[in-house]
């Protein structure tokens, strides 16, 4: 327990403090987060965490998983036209017809908002959003296709596929803010080295109280510590790219990114 308080103090003292030193500021070797995702157990200390003596090529981290979004605009086509009957709509998501009812091929020109007609925001209405995603599973269920041709069943089983995948990324709030870069042609560069020694050093120690953490008590406690953290970075994400401030905007992706490994981390180990 008493790790615990030490890591809530450690949280709130690291993501505040500036260091004083022009050299905190060198590229520092250290991937906490492969470390986390691969061996808990490896012994790390401060000594590990300082620049290297001679200029070295900096290691890559904060490898950003997910599926490649599309980063064009999404608005180039002002009507589709269905392959069945030739009915023309104006409709962004053109998932199905809506004169032959014919389901359609996937157009990628549509992105996930325009899927459930939502505004290209970060902040969503979950419910709204579950809301639509069941609707338009209903419209492509099996059931229902089974007795349309092969072309028009594989059609449906593509866009089903589309539908939960953008219901996915927009559900969760780093896929979400990710994709939402993308589509402003704004890049989360997964190859950039990370030089903020503060992060780094408070990430060992959230890695290090996760480790020794020996109940479930102690782990939710971290837990909601960094679902704080997480809902924090999240909100000051959403001013950001709000207001255009990108490259403040990528920073908040790198914290979320950290966090959320550490939850599933937690996850784990309950």
């Amino acid at each position: 327990m008493n790790r615990t308080k030490k890591l809530v103090a450690s949280i709130s003292t690291f993501l505040t403090r500036r260091t004083s030193h022009p050299s905190s500021s060198s590229t520092l070797r250290f991937n906490p987060l492969a470390t986390f995702a691969t061996n808990p157990q490896t012994n790390l200390t401060r000594e590990s965490l300082q620049p290297p003596p001679s200029p070295a090529k900096p290691l890559t981290i904060l490898p950003f998983s997910g599926r490649a979004f599309c980063s064009e605009s999404c608005d180039k086509r002002s009507s589709s036209v269905c392959w069945n009957c030739g009915f023309s709509s104006e409709k962004a998501a053109f998932l199905f017809c809506h004169s032959c009812r014919s389901i359609q091929p996937v157009d990628d020109s549509v992105d996930y908002f325009q899927i459930f007609g939502l505004e290209k925001k970060y902040e969503l209405d979950g419910g709204s959003l579950e809301g639509k995603y069941k609707d338009w599973q209903k419209k492509l269920h099996p059931d229902l296709v089974h007795n349309k041709s092969q072309k028009e069943r594989d059609y449906a089983a593509e866009q089903s596929a589309k539908v939960t995948e953008a219901c996915r990324t927009l559900t969760k709030r780093l896929s979400r803010a990710m994709y939402l870069m993308k589509l402003n042609g704004k890049n989360v560069n997964e190859e950039e080295t990370v030089t903020d020694p503060t992060l780094l050093m408070e990430m060992m120690e959230l890695r290090e109280a996760i480790a020794e953490a020996d109940d479930s008590k102690e782990l939710n406690q971290i837990q909601s510590q960094v679902q704080e953290k997480l809902k924090q970075w999240s909100d000051s994400f959403a001013d950001a790219f709000e207001s255009e401030r990108f490259d403040e905007a990528v920073n908040c992706i790198r914290r979320m990114t950290y966090y959320e490994k550490a939850c599933e981390e937690i996850v784990k180990k309950l």
